[in-house]
């Protein structure tokens, strides 16, 4: 961590008023964490409320060469918004605002520190969603979202924030503002610098406005709770539901070892024989909803099923879906030090991953939960550690390693929405060739030629 000039500091102040700036190490301190429990104390933090501030603090850290972390609440487990370099960190809290509601053409304009959930209200008191759904959306932002591209179980039928954000405004590292995308749902003039940004963790440029597209709400839903004997045929199901027409809206699943430690915290009742669960969520017309469901129901059936329940009121819908909600706190108190890893396989290797995560786990004695995005094949592999215990915290590292090697040899990816940071960064050399890599710290560049923005994230040391 440097010094920071003094008359940086000064001009900074000036442009932002004393009320919109903290210094004071203490105060500091809780915006160098995010939920990967990583730690670096920024040197100072900077409350923007326009776009105009956002870019006169790009400027001024340009100017002076000091490193910039955007951040929105803090949310990631990846260390993205750690301050690594000590420097600014520009936090989003007050750039809240919904700035624009276009019913008539699906649209909505946002600043970056807006929450998901604000977002869901405002579009919901016009019939409308938008589609990303972060587990953690009542206190997660915009900004966040596209930061990671996290987008949730919604994502299986309706896609992430990359096919849901039409245009963006935003200031690079060298201090210029540039304007993104479109505001219709179709345009093809120039490159896509919107799909870009999106989930490039604030390594090129800085979002200070997103134009959102909205799509409307479904006349019925359909939830279900769907039980298997073990995770093997849960697996062969998803498959089976992904392969016919009538694609959920969410399509989650827990194996085993997740079922026994969500027990205490679920009001759901499991019978004890359940190996695996799937929670599916079916939308559409009224009319139409029942034939959905029945076709879900053939595809889901196979000899390990136990049961095929629908939830028959709001009340047991709540319950199946804090049953899922519950499951990451549920973990982090029974292991503080587990490492969750988002991995994502084709749809069709499910099961293969599924049997391979069982062998890691009985070859290295490690217990490994496994729940996550099903329909996608985003599974959330979590291993679970003693971090007191250097003997088992080697031997989480090497089955790290052999999770990520199955992973990329069943043509899958090392993350799916939980983004690259600090916890990644070293690995993502083994998914994208040399090459390719030399290429994006090229268009890193471009952007942030003195790589102000996030140093020390996305790429290998």
């Amino acid at each position: 961590m440097k010094k920071l000039p003094p008359d940086f500091i000064a001009q900074l102040t000036d442009s932002l008023g004393n009320n919109s700036l903290y210094s004071d190490p203490a105060d500091c301190w809780a915006y160098g964490y995010d939920n990967s429990r990583q730690h670096s104390a920024p040197d100072l933090v900077v409350f923007p409320a326009t776009h105009d501030q956002v870019k006169s603090i790009v400027s001024l850290c340009n100017t002076y060469k000091v490193p910039l972390v955007a951040r929105g609440r803090g949310t990631g487990t990846a260390g993205a918004c750690v301050p690594v370099d000590g420097g600014v960190v520009i936090s989003f809290e007050r750039m809240d605002k919904i700035l624009n509601i276009d019913p008539d053409n699906r649209v909505m304009e946002v600043q970056p520190g807006v929450t998901n959930t604000t977002v869901q209200t405002i579009a919901g008191e016009h019939g409308f969603f938008w589609a990303p759904d972060p587990t953690s959306a009542d206190v997660c932002t915009v900004g966040g979202n596209l930061a990671y591209n996290s987008a949730g179980p919604r994502a299986v039928k309706y896609g992430t924030p990359r096919e849901n954000v039409l245009g963006l405004r935003a200031v690079t590292g060298a201090g210029e503002e540039i304007r993104t995308g479109v505001y219709t749902t179709k345009g093809v003039v120039g490159y896509d610098f919107t799909r870009l940004l999106i989930g490039s963790e604030g390594t090129l440029a800085i979002i200070t406005e997103a134009i959102l597209k909205l799509l409307p709400k479904a006349e019925a839903v359909s939830t279900l709770l769907v039980t298997y004997k073990d995770i093997h045929h849960a697996a062969r199901a998803i498959s089976a539901i992904m392969a016919q027409p009538v694609t959920p809206c969410a399509l989650e699943f827990m194996d085993a070892k997740a079922i026994d430690m969500i027990r205490n915290y679920s009001e759901v009742l499991l019978p004890d024989n359940t190996g695996a669960i799937l929670i599916i969520e079916v939308d559409g017309e009224s009319a139409a909803l029942e034939n959905a469901v029945n076709k879900i129901r053939q595809a889901a059936s196979n000899d390990g099923l136990i049961s095929f329940i629908a939830a028959n009121t709001k009340e047991d819908v709540d319950k199946l879906w804090q049953t899922r909600k519950a499951l990451s706190p549920a973990l982090r108190n029974i292991a503080p030090k587990k490492i969750n890893e988002d991995i994502v396989v084709p749809v069709s290797k499910m099961p293969e991953l599924i049997e391979g995560l069982d062998a890691l786990s009985a070859r290295f004695g490690i217990t490994i939960v496994n729940f996550g995005h099903a329909g996608n094949g985003n599974v959330h592999v979590n291993l679970l550690a003693d971090p007191d215990d250097p003997e088992q915290m080697e031997k989480i590292h090497n089955c790290l390693n052999e999770v990520f090697n199955l992973v990329l040899k069943l043509k899958g990816t090392l993350s799916g929405e939980h983004g690259v940071g600090i916890e990644k960064r070293d690995y993502i050399a083994r998914e994208i060739d040399p090459v390719t890599l030399n290429l994006m710290k090229r268009v890193k560049r471009q952007f942030d030629p003195d790589n102000i923005l996030n140093p020390g994230k996305m790429f290998p040391a």
